[in-house]
């Protein structure tokens, strides 16, 4: 019989909704997060098992993640989580810094106040992480910050498309995720932290130009620690 994979932290798809949509979405979510290992294989059985569900809704979930880049499905059908590489890194943080610097930047210039107090709200939350040592925690209210901050710029193409470089940033997150749990908390975190303070100071001052550089520099920095990581392994 084949394990189910408690500890990406998939859980039973509930009843009365679209199960290949739930398992896609569930799926979805923790590729982004970074909860599966660069290279690793997900196997149908072992997803069916978690979700409680037949192969059907995984099969089609796996292959709409494919089509995606968000995993890669070999001749044989089996379906791996991309491995980390220096170059894919690279060109992946180009177009992220390239869009998440334009969605920034128009964000500046239409994110209301009530969104901005929220904005405020989500960057304590995840500095107070830190102290908690729940890494996945920790990237879940990273994610909730920067789509906050896309969602203000009322972009919906630009958005989706920040989606989908996110999705194929998954392993590098994961790559992350090991090298900093053992230090979670530690003064290493406080240049990232304040990363997203002078991102919020900047879009509360709605100084466009000061936001995108923010962001990209936030981009950047993980991006110089994550080549280093690559290069060692």
């Amino acid at each position: 019989m084949t394990e189910p994979l408690a500890n990406a932290a998939l859980r039973p798809v509930s009843a009365r909704k679209t199960v290949a949509d739930t398992v896609y979405l569930s799926l979805r979510e923790a590729l982004i997060i970074g909860r599966f290992d660069p290279g690793q294989v997900l196997t149908i059985g072992a997803l069916a098992e978690t979700f409680r569900t037949s192969h059907m809704p995984v099969r089609e979930a796996l292959r709409r993640l494919g089509a995606e880049g968000a995993i890669e499905i070999r001749v044989n059908g089996s379906a791996y989580v991309p491995a980390v590489d220096g170059h894919a890194l690279e060109d992946i943080s180009r177009a992220r810094v390239a869009l998440e610097g334009l969605a920034c930047e128009l964000a500046a210039e239409r994110i209301s106040e009530t969104a901005l107090r929220e904005l405020a709200e989500l960057e304590a939350r995840h500095s107070a992480t830190a102290e908690t040592k729940d890494v996945y925690v920790m990237l879940e209210r990273n994610r909730d910050f920067h789509f906050a901050i896309y969602a203000a710029a009322d972009a919906p193409v630009l958005t989706s498309l920040i989606e989908s470089l996110w999705l194929r940033y998954g392993p590098y997150m994961r790559r992350l995720s090991q090298h900093v749990a053992p230090d979670l908390g530690s003064e290493t975190h406080e240049p990232f932290l304040r990363g997203h303070r002078e991102i919020v100071d900047a879009l509360t001052a709605r100084d466009a130009v000061r936001a995108r550089e923010a962001v990209c520099r936030d981009i950047t920095a993980t991006v110089a620690l994550l080549l280093t990581l690559c290069a060692d392994d």
